[in-house]
């Protein structure tokens, strides 16, 4: 089965299959030691720069700034979802990201 994934509007919004799934501004902690040095970043995505897939895991490469220290930059691949079925669920906006390294 596939699976369409875009960056959409300038990177505003990830659209999995047609249907804006999920948007910048949200807080996202993240386990990124290559964007700031926080234990864990908490990190205002502002822009999405790449979508894509690893097995069943749809994943992101996102700008953003860590609100607690201040640093800004990209992001490795960090999860944002999974397709099962051929749909999209998206992760617990309360779980901690992990970046692939």
């Amino acid at each position: 089965m596939t699976t369409r994934l875009r960056v959409l509007d300038d990177g505003a919004w990830i659209s999995v299959n047609d249907s804006r799934e999920v948007r910048v501004s949200e807080l996202w902690r993240l386990d990124a030691p290559d964007l700031c040095e926080c234990a864990l970043a908490d990190l205002v995505v502002e822009n999405f720069q790449s979508v894509g897939v690893d097995g069943s895991t749809v994943e992101a490469r996102v700008y953003g700034q860590c609100i607690a220290c201040g640093a800004t930059g990209t992001t490795g691949w960090v999860p944002i979802g999974r397709v099962r079925g051929g749909e999209f669920a998206g992760l617990d906006r309360s779980a901690v990201r992990r970046v692939r390294r």
